[in-house]
C-alpha cells in the first residue's frame, strides 16, 4: 500500500481575547503572516490580528488508506485545540477540510510531464 498525504486546514476565530494577549498575537504576527504559510506536521499558524480575528493552521499528515484522512484530521483539530488552549487563546466557530493529494487533479504542466514520460 502506498502512503498518502494528507493536507488539513483548521480554521477559527480568536474569542474573548483580553488586551494582553491581543497585544502578544500583535507582536508576534511577523511570524504568523499568511505569506509564510505551509503545510507542516506540527501546523502552521497563520492571522491578521490587525484586519480581524480569524486564524488558519495548516497541518501535513499522512496514512496508507482513503479513511485515514479522517483521523488526520481529528488529530489536526486537536493540535490546533491544544496550541491554542496552552496560551489561554480563546476560540469559536473551529471548522475543517481535508485534501488527499492522491486523489488532487493534476496541473496541466504535471499532466504534461507524465505523458511525456508515458511516451
Amino acid at each position: 500500500m502506498s502512503i498518502r498525504t494528507f493536507r488539513i486546514t483548521v480554521r477559527g476565530v480568536f474569542d474573548s481575547l483580553d488586551d494582553g494577549q491581543r497585544a502578544e498575537l500583535q507582536e508576534r504576527a511577523a511570524e504568523h503572516d499568511v505569506l509564510r504559510a505551509a503545510f507542516t506536521p506540527e501546523g502552521n499558524l497563520t492571522y491578521d490580528i490587525a484586519a480581524r480575528p480569524a486564524f488558519t493552521f495548516r497541518f501535513q499528515d499522512s496514512g496508507e488508506a482513503e479513511e485515514d484522512i479522517l483521523t488526520a484530521t481529528e488529530r489536526a483539530e486537536e493540535a490546533a485545540k491544544a496550541w491554542l488552549s496552552a496560551r489561554g487563546y480563546g476560540y469559536k466557530n473551529l471548522r475543517s477540510k481535508a485534501e488527499d493529494l492522491s486523489q488532487a487533479p493534476l496541473g496541466k504542466r504535471q499532466r504534461r510531464t507524465l505523458r511525456n514520460a508515458s511516451s
